[in-house]
């Protein structure tokens, strides 16, 4: 067996590997007496099978296998052996003029392309700076998620008449351009959060109604949104980008989420028996929470501030067309396109992960 290495680029180059029959004749051999051993074949009892005759049938196909299996050992002992760090996995380079009989006697030569990692330094010191932001939860942010989570515990009624904020559960029919029922137009029956509703006007309008009340709304002007209006109307987002009309709302029912008492039972729900007693100590735990998830924020703006200056300060090449190849290579559903729009973004995270891995050496 011989084995060579030719540089053909700065970061390229090509490995070959000459096989003798000496090379692989022995495990050929193995390989059909332990086939003949296992085979169960007509007319032949079950391990009875003649090792000439399992040749005859399967030679080929294990001599392909055989080959295969020690051309992969003996390119990655290669390898691990020369400490060659490559990127992506050895391409076999495909020649058309080779022709080999595979009969037991052939020599056989094959070249396989790799990718070689760049050689660079991490040069890391006192004078590259970061910033690690520490965000304070602000008194509007607190306010909010002490409602938000006071709503969710809290128990649904029906009042009288309608406030800002309740759900409205209402028919809706389409009007016509004079104000008339639209016969044919869309009729549903939804329910309505008053707090999507954009429009400061027409919100003043759905304010302090109650049960079988009837008003006018634009329902566009309302929303302003295509998703939105078309759950509302159970009609396409793309019909509720192009509806016009006017619709003709009857309140059949007003109800509200009232946010739950902050009291002991709450507290116990919220974090265990016992665990807060009172409002401040709940106050407290609120604030924790939400600066909790500011400092998740903050964790992951500094991680992508050092990934950003390192990959700026810290500029080599990768063998970009090998690594082209390679990904379309073991990827057959990859097209042309999709590799030209995402590989930017994946060779500027395999610059990271070996920058990465200098640090870590």
């Amino acid at each position: 067996m011989n084995i060579t290495q030719e540089k053909t680029g700065n970061l390229n180059a090509v490995v070959k590997i000459k096989i003798a029959p000496a090379d692989y004749t022995g495990k050929v051999d193995k390989a059909i007496k332990e086939q003949a051993k296992k085979a169960q074949l007509p007319g032949f009892r079950k391990g009875m099978v003649p090792a000439s005759h399992i040749k005859r049938m399967y030679g080929k196909s294990i001599l392909v296998e055989e080959v295969n299996n020690l051309l992969n050992d003996t390119l990655s002992n290669y390898i691990a052996e020369q400490k060659l760090e490559i990127l992506g996995q050895p391409l076999p380079k495909m020649d058309n003029e080779r022709v080999f009989k595979w009969d037991n006697t052939d020599d056989f030569e094959f070249d396989y392309e790799l990718g070689l990692a760049p050689a660079f330094d991490v040069n890391i010191s006192s004078k590259d700076k970061f910033t690690q932001y520490i965000i304070k939860a602000d008194q509007e942010t607190l306010e909010e998620r002490i409602k938000n989570i006071r709503r969710s515990y809290g128990k649904m009624s029906n009042p009288e008449a309608s406030a800002e904020g309740d759900v409205l559960y209402a028919e809706l029919v389409q009007l016509g351009a004079d104000g008339s029922v639209f016969e044919g137009g869309i009729t549903n029956t939804a329910t309505l959060r008053l707090d999507q509703v954009s429009d400061k006007k027409i919100l003043k309008s759905l304010v302090g109604l109650k049960k079988d009340d009837v008003v006018t709304v634009d329902i566009q002007k309302a929303f302003g949104d295509a998703a939105v209006i078309a759950k509302a109307l159970n009609i396409s987002e793309e019909d509720a980008t192009e509806l016009k009309s006017n619709f003709q709302l009857t309140v059949k029912n007003v109800n509200r989420l009232e946010e739950s008492d902050l009291n002991q039972e709450f507290f116990d729900k919220l974090f265990g028996e016992g665990t807060v007693t009172d409002e401040a100590g709940f106050r407290e735990k609120i604030t924790e929470e939400v600066e909790g998830m500011f400092k998740q924020d903050a964790e992951r703006q500094l991680s992508n501030d050092i990934y950003e200056q390192l990959l700026t300060k810290h500029s080599f090449e990768l063998p970009d067309e090998f690594l082209r190849r390679w990904l379309k290579a073991t990827n057959e559903k990859l097209t042309d396109e999709e590799l030209a729009e995402g590989y930017d973004d994946f060779a500027k995270n395999l610059k990271w992960t070996l920058i990465e891995n200098k640090i870590i050496k």
